[in-house]
């Protein structure tokens, strides 16, 4: 695996806590609103308690990616179909082959998968980094 790749599995843990952080935040605010009566400590651990619960319920976790989703985004904004990527994962990554490009989506298959099926994915809910072609 190219050291690129492995730099990004790891920026892409860092993502998800940025878009955690961001989650409190906007909480936090809403929090201040809400509860105007009591102080920052208990609208903060109010916030923290409400992230938790919601980094629990799965299509909650999956769809808030403010970060993570806009890094992905600029990412994959030059794939274009026959182009090689790494499709990267929380602690993996795995080569693919970009066979379609929509302005929200893009259809991979995976190259090590004997299937001829493409996987079709929102653009802002994976991270595609840019791979080199096969030479020979």
């Amino acid at each position: 695996m190219p050291r690129a790749v492995e730099r990004w599995i790891s920026i892409g843990r860092l993502l998800r806590w940025l878009d955690a952080l961001i989650a409190w935040l906007v909480l936090w605010g809403v929090a201040k609103i809400a509860l105007p009566a009591a102080d920052n400590a208990t609208r903060a651990v109010v916030a923290a308690v409400v992230v938790v619960l919601g980094a629990l319920i799965g299509p909650l976790r999956v769809r808030w990616r403010p970060v993570a989703g806009a890094v992905a985004l600029v990412l994959s904004a030059r794939l274009a179909p026959g182009d090689h990527a790494w499709y990267v994962r929380s602690g993996a990554a795995e080569r693919v082959l970009v066979t379609g490009r929509h302005p929200t989506r893009i259809v991979i298959v995976r190259l090590n998968d004997e299937s001829a099926e493409g996987l079709s994915v929102r653009r802002t809910r994976v991270l595609l980094v840019r791979g080199e072609r096969d030479r020979g």
